[in-house]
């Protein structure tokens, strides 16, 4: 990042490195003035008293004054100072001091005969008017003040010194980078390919803008990245700055929000002054939400702080003043809540959708990732890339560098297929819950509960292949069953859907098979049913009653001052017969899953037998099972006991192709995020 530093800070600091322009000089002042204040409050305290004599009481004064010893006496005010025509005495503090000239003061109730007394005396008496401007009392009660004001001085002067003084409030924090210290580029960005075919040209453009000029095309104003979190939005952008030959501003939205009204607008002013100056130039707002929402849903109206800085935003990207050589890129998760007048053309040309990277593109985003880490050579790339669907980038280099820490805790040499599996178990469901103690009864439940959505899963024809199915509890999850696609899915058949709903349904029908009963565990199998069944028949028009319509609305997000709630637009009749139709889903789900269940009986109770034995069976043990294969299995198991070695599980809830169940027994209650991650298949 580079700063620029006046020329001439080293003179005016006096040579001396990381000192302020000036602020040498400022001290002298500074340090000279507080002197003479101080040395004008001590002329104040003690007087002229201290220089004209030795302070004696009035009854010395008195006697020095009968004995005849007293020679001039000058009279201001309430002092009484004067000469003595030999030097008397007096003891102070064991000491004898020894003085010509006295100063005293006359008592509060006066003395009548000191006039007189003089005059018998032969004493010269010189009269002279009192002070009528107290400056003792006004320097001793300024000089505090004076004081405060001085270090306060000094305080905001450091504070400009390093950018932060009172009158820099309103300058722009956008960071200037420089192309040789960032070293990040389009080839450490993997996937995205659109994306950075867009961003080049932009690259393009600004390093030759005749090759397109020629043609009539003008540069785009603005580039907004829109993406789910740790899709490589800011990656993109450090890859812009990296291969780009012109300045890059780097700010985050919130950078511009202050208490002070009007100080975001200024912020921008001086940021795209800043950027016009050095044009051709790149600026990166980083979560542009945070200032660019829809204005009037508020209550501060026209005059909240956010709505003024998004004004002027308007007005510099295309406002009345033309915005030459200046291009602005964005980065949001959010598009949903911008305003519309920020992402029209002329503002925000161009909108590039950074996705969820494909099965492909998570092999290319690993593969880099893993340049400075050493694998094991049976570390399978392609394997780790399909068992990832739903990650993001971010995801992805947290599962390698998870698997790194594992292996270092394992004091391996090389990071082995076991420590990614680990890893990615951890990282979707989090620690295991080594501390919770399971009865017979307990795990007996769980097991037949897990092994019902496994044996409905291997059994069903459209449904996902199981990758494994497990009881060790992890996180909120008591269990896991767990199914890989085959490939990444974007379109979801009907057929799919319905096999989908079956597995889920697996659990509960498991429950009732062997126990006759219900469990608390099915909670999160059965809201995932209900919401998977209410968008088939309101959104994906594969209901019986309701083929071919969508009845269900989009539901925006709500801001304050907006409707709260939006009617829906069909009859109560309508709605009593949408709720018929997913009753009669759920139902046809469950009996499918029953049914299954009860045609592979010795499967369903040797897979949980399995479970009570080892806590975790793989996916290809459980197709041999239904296969009918029991016998091969069980002199496999005899001989070499377990077959496979136990590795922590994972919950697939991450996966947007809805490839996993975990339909876990728990008495926890599942977070908002937690039914969010295992997303319903949605075209």
């Amino acid at each position: 990042m580079a700063n620029r530093t006046p020329d001439n800070e080293e003179e005016n600091s006096g040579g001396v490195p990381g000192q302020a322009p000036g602020s040498g000089r400022w001290r002298l002042i500074i340090w000279v003035v507080l002197a003479t204040l101080f040395g004008l409050w001590a002329y104040g305290y003690w007087g002229q008293g201290a220089a004209g004599g030795e302070r004696i009481s009035y009854s010395e004064f008195r006697s020095q004054l009968q004995n005849g010893n007293v020679q001039r006496v000058v009279v201001e005010g309430n002092s009484v100072s004067g000469e003595l025509k030999s030097t008397a005495s007096k003891t102070q503090q064991d000491n004898t001091v020894e003085y010509d000239q006295f100063v005293t003061y006359l008592p509060s109730f006066g003395d009548e005969k000191l006039m007189t007394l003089l005059e018998s005396k032969g004493v010269e008496v010189v009269t002279e008017p009192e002070s009528s401007f107290p400056w003792s009392l006004v320097i001793m009660g300024l000089l505090p003040v004076l004081l405060l004001f001085g270090v306060g001085y000094i305080f905001l002067r450091r504070m400009q010194a390093q950018g932060q003084g009172l009158f820099s409030v309103r300058k722009s924090k956008a960071k200037l980078f420089d192309k040789g210290e960032e070293d990040t580029t389009f080839d450490d960005v993997a996937g995205a390919d659109s994306a950075k075919e867009e961003l080049r040209e932009i690259i393009k453009f600004l390093k030759d803008p005749q090759r397109f000029e020629r043609l009539g095309g003008k540069v785009p104003k603005g580039v907004l990245l829109v993406g789910p979190p740790g899709t490589g939005k800011t990656l993109l952008a450090r890859a812009v700055a990296g291969e780009a030959d012109v300045p890059f501003f780097s700010v985050s939205g919130s950078d511009f929000m202050e208490m002070f009204v009007g100080v975001g607008a200024s912020r921008v002013r001086d940021m795209f002054s800043e950027a016009k100056e050095t044009s051709p130039a790149i600026i990166f707002i980083d979560e542009l939400d945070s200032i660019g929402r829809k204005r009037g849903a508020g209550m501060g109206g026209g005059h909240d702080e956010r709505e003024q800085t998004l004004n002027q935003m308007l007005s510099e990207l295309d406002g009345f003043e033309e915005n030459e050589g200046v291009v602005v890129m964005a980065a949001t998760n959010r598009p949903d809540i911008l305003d519309s007048a920020l992402t029209r053309p002329g503002r925000f040309d161009r909108q590039i959708t950074v996705d969820l990277p494909t099965q492909k593109a998570r092999k290319e985003i690993l593969e880099i990732h893993a340049r400075n880490k050493p694998l094991s050579d049976e570390v399978n790339m392609e394997e780790i890339a399909r068992s990832t669907p739903g990650f993001s980038g971010a995801d992805l280099e947290n599962l390698l560098n998870e698997a790194a820490l594992l292996a270092g805790r394992y004091d391996h040499e090389r990071i082995e297929p076991g420590d990614i599996e680990q890893a990615r178990d951890k990282v979707i469901m989090g620690l295991k819950r080594d501390g919770l103690v399971l009865d017979d009864e307990e795990r007996k439940l769980l097991a037949y509960h897990e092994a019902g959505h496994a044996i409905v899963a291997a059994v069903l024809a459209n449904a996902d292949p199981v990758h494994k199915v497990t009881i060790v509890p992890r996180g909120k999850a008591m269990g896991v069953t767990q199914q890989l696609p085959e490939k990444d899915k974007y379109l979801y058949r009907e057929d799919y859907i319905l096999d989908r709903l079956s597995v889920i349904m697996g659990g509960r029908a498991a429950e009732e098979i062997i126990f006759d009963t219900a469990t608390s565990g099915a909670e999160n199998d059965l809201k995932q049913v209900r919401k998977m069944a209410r968008k088939m028949v309101l959104d994906w028009g594969m209901g019986e009653r309701f083929k071919h319509i969508a009845l269900g609305e989009d539901q925006g997000s709500v801001f304050l001052g907006e409707e709260l709630a939006k009617g829906r637009d069909y009859s109560d009749e309508t709605a009593r017969e949408v709720d018929e139709e997913i009753q009669r889903i759920t139902a046809n789900a469950f009996q499918r899953a029953v049914d299954t269940l009860t045609e592979h009986r010795n499967a369903f109770d040797r897979l949980a037998e399995l479970l009570i034995e080892r806590e975790e069976v793989p996916g290809d043990e459980v197709l041999r099972l239904v296969d009918g294969d029991v016998e091969s299995l069980d002199d496999m198991t005899a001989t070499n006991g377990a077959p496979h070695d136990t590795t922590e599980t994972a919950d697939g809830e991450a996966s947007t192709e809805a490839d996993v169940v975990d339909e876990s027994p728990t008495s926890a209650e599942p977070s908002e995020e937690d039914e969010e991650s295992t997303t319903e298949p949605s075209s």
